[in-house]
């Protein structure tokens, strides 16, 4: 019998009124890896994070959380998640230690010398109150109750919005990383990609909720190129490279980002009259752009 997936959706489809937040969606995240979900801010992620936890139902398709769906059999489902939300709402007037006691009570797997661990971790007193934390303590203290009962899968909703880079660097790098390598899975929805790309293992991109692109990082990075272009003349309008997903620039220098077939568009390139100065990989956000570019174009 085949392992259920940690987190699998099948052409998720759900509408808000007439807007449609989610448009025949599916993803995978697979055991003990991190799953980077991005998008600008309203592309649908928080309301797959919603649709996850059970908070949502699909107007079409399904969602399985380990093989359950979240809202039919929330009891299978949500005792094995962690989550974490950009709004960290959690009751302001109990103190570290009362929020601690509180949510042990609906956890039997929960770890208390783990819980005391992250909370000396994270630097929270265990007597002040919530309200009285920062931001970032707060984030913090989320994180915290999140993880304490070691759940198979953390949900991360836009958790650094907000965030000094010190404290998104200690949530983003070093606990994301740590669940991960523990075999158990992350999934980390961001608007900001240059976060993802330092710790996400495979990425989904999402506009206008659509996936318009998914695939490990690695494999992102290798398929894609940015090239550099160079003509003597000025151009007023951008070269038409066929199997560029992008172009940008003006007068004599151009910027193409192209998906695979690299031997092909530099041909295509010489046929304009232009000559490539410089050629690299291009950044996630780069690649983000290009793709939602193609997209909108398609």
């Amino acid at each position: 019998m085949t392992e259920a997936m940690p987190l699998q959706a099948e052409g998720l489809t759900r509408l808000f009124g007439r807007k449609l937040a989610l448009d025949g969606a599916s993803l995978t995240a697979a055991p003990g890896r991190v799953l980077g979900v991005v998008g600008e801010n309203g592309a649908g992620k928080t309301t797959l994070m919603r649709l996850s936890l059970g908070l949502l139902r699909p107007h079409k398709g399904n969602i399985r959380v380990f093989g359950h769906d979240p809202v039919r059999h929330p009891e299978k489902a949500l005792s094995q998640i962690g989550y974490l939300s950009e709004d960290h709402d959690i009751p302001g007037w109990m103190t570290v230690r009362e929020l601690m006691g509180y949510q042990r009570a609906f956890y039997p797997k929960w770890d208390d010398d783990y819980a005391e661990s992250l909370r000396e971790r994270f630097q929270l007193e265990p007597n002040i109150r919530i309200r009285n934390l920062s931001r970032g303590g707060r984030a913090k203290a989320g994180l915290l109750i999140a993880l304490a009962h070691r759940p198979p899968l953390l949900l991360l909703d836009e958790p650094s919005s907000g965030l000094d880079p010190v404290v998104r660097r200690d949530i983003l790098g070093a606990i994301v990383r740590t669940v991960a390598d523990e075999g158990r899975t992350v999934v980390f929805s961001s608007h900001l990609l240059d976060e993802v790309e330092r710790v996400a293992d495979d990425v989904v991109m999402i506009h206008h909720g659509k996936i318009v692109h998914a695939a490990p990082i690695d494999d992102i990075r290798a398929a894609h190129g940015k090239l550099t272009i160079a003509y003597d003349e000025p151009r007023h309008d951008a070269p038409q490279v066929p199997g560029a997903l992008s172009c940008d620039g003006h007068g004599r220098e151009w910027t193409i980002i192209c998906d695979g077939q690299l031997d092909a568009v530099k041909t295509a390139i010489a046929n304009t009259g232009g000559r490539i100065i410089e050629q690299g990989t291009p950044s996630l956000e780069e690649i983000f752009v290009a793709r939602v570019r193609s997209s909108r174009e398609g």
